[in-house]
């Protein structure tokens, strides 16, 4: 069955062969869809933090990393990380959607610096995580500790 926040796209538009075996596929639950049905993640799409979709890319952290040493224009930015400068326009735009890059445009040339987003909520998100997962490590200790000092008092039985 689709996972929640997934929906079928068929291959071919109308083709109500594709959309019944899509049906089938809901019904039956199978592991492979039947040709022409096709599930499409939404997640991949779409994120809540524009923040986070921007550093989910090597060479957007990337240049996040070279404008914290200095300005650059975005032709320099295509050459660094060897790209076509359509390529790096559409990685500094969504830098600038989420506020991590600001451009300018003078004359020829649009310069880009880092933003004034400082990523207070990502880092707050990623604390609550952090606190979390470290919790379950030390309950995790706790028991293998346990599971030791058991071990040891009784000794180890054969399987």
């Amino acid at each position: 069955m689709p996972s929640r926040g997934a929906r079928r796209v068929s291959q071919s538009v109308g083709s109500r062969a594709a959309d019944a075996a899509c049906d089938e596929t809901d019904a039956v639950a199978l592991a492979a869809p039947p040709p022409g049905c096709y599930t499409l993640n939404q997640m991949v799409q779409y994120s809540r933090s524009p923040a986070f979709a921007a550093l989910a890319d090597a060479t957007r952290r990337g240049v996040l990393e070279q404008l914290g040493r200095c300005d650059a224009s975005i032709s320099a930015l295509a050459e660094t990380f060897h790209m076509t400068l359509t390529g790096m326009k559409k990685h500094v735009g969504l830098l600038e959607e989420a506020g991590l890059v600001v451009t300018q445009k003078v004359g020829r040339v649009r310069t880009c610096r880092l933003g004034a987003s400082r990523l207070d909520e990502e880092a707050a998100w990623i604390e609550r995580y952090r606190l979390l997962w470290a919790a379950r490590f030390d309950a995790l200790d706790t028991v293998i500790a346990d599971l030791k000092a058991r071990e040891k008092k009784h000794g180890r039985r054969k399987r």
